[in-house]
């Protein structure tokens, strides 16, 4: 099996990307979207300018405009931008058509059944990859609670998906066996009180790395 990547996401500051990289995480997530997770252009920059080589900086938007998004991924500059709203296949078509890298977020509600969720993805086909997390009402995203992994079982062969929504180091090895994505991402899981804890970001790796080493 490939090497499974982690996305720790929310992340406000160097010192924290740091400590995602130094773990192991393949990418560290920015928010520009409303949220308390939210960073400025200044913030993500210095983030951004601090990653060392092969570690991707990935910008979140909820329903911006395609000129926002385009100028703060080349500005920042931002290796991918993630689309967290209600934007039409067409926008995602419009960005790559720029030369982005492009993930579309699906949310999964707890009465979705597989087909449904198998055609919201098949609506983003043209996306770099599909992020799948847990739909909440009035929250775009961020809020600590898993999705039913089930609507989402045989979705990693047709296109890459990123799981997310609740996952923390003691649960990541059930979604990885159960859905065998492409990457995961977290946020909530790797904090304590509010921020990133540093030991949380190192066991959600770890726990990632340790179900890869069991599957040889």
């Amino acid at each position: 099996m490939s090497r499974v990547r982690v996305k720790i996401c929310g992340v406000q500051d160097p010192a924290t990307a740091g400590v995602a990289a130094s773990a192991g995480a393949d990418a560290v997530g920015l928010v520009f979207a409303e949220s308390r997770r939210r960073v400025t252009v200044a913030q993500a920059t210095a983030i951004a300018r601090a990653l060392p080589p092969f570690v991707a900086a990935v910008g979140v938007f909820v329903d911006a405009p395609l000129e926002e998004v385009l100028a703060l991924a080349h500005g920042v500059p931002l290796d991918a931008v993630q689309l967290h709203g209600e934007e039409s296949p067409e926008e995602v078509e419009a960005l790559r058509a720029q030369g982005l890298r492009v993930i579309k977020a699906v949310r999964v509600g707890a009465g979705d059944t597989a087909a449904a969720v198998a055609a919201a993805v098949e609506r983003y086909a043209r996306a770099s990859a599909i992020l799948l997390d847990t739909r909440v009402e009035g929250v775009a995203g961020g809020s600590g609670r898993p999705f039913p992994w089930a609507a989402g079982e045989g979705l990693s062969t047709r296109i890459p998906i990123i799981v997310s929504g609740g996952l923390r180091a003691e649960t990541v090895a059930d979604a990885l066996t159960r859905l065998r994505p492409y990457a995961v991402d977290v946020s909530s899981g790797v904090e304590r009180e509010g921020r990133k804890d540093p030991e949380a970001i190192r066991a959600f790796v770890a726990a990632v790395r340790a179900w890869e080493c069991a599957q040889r």
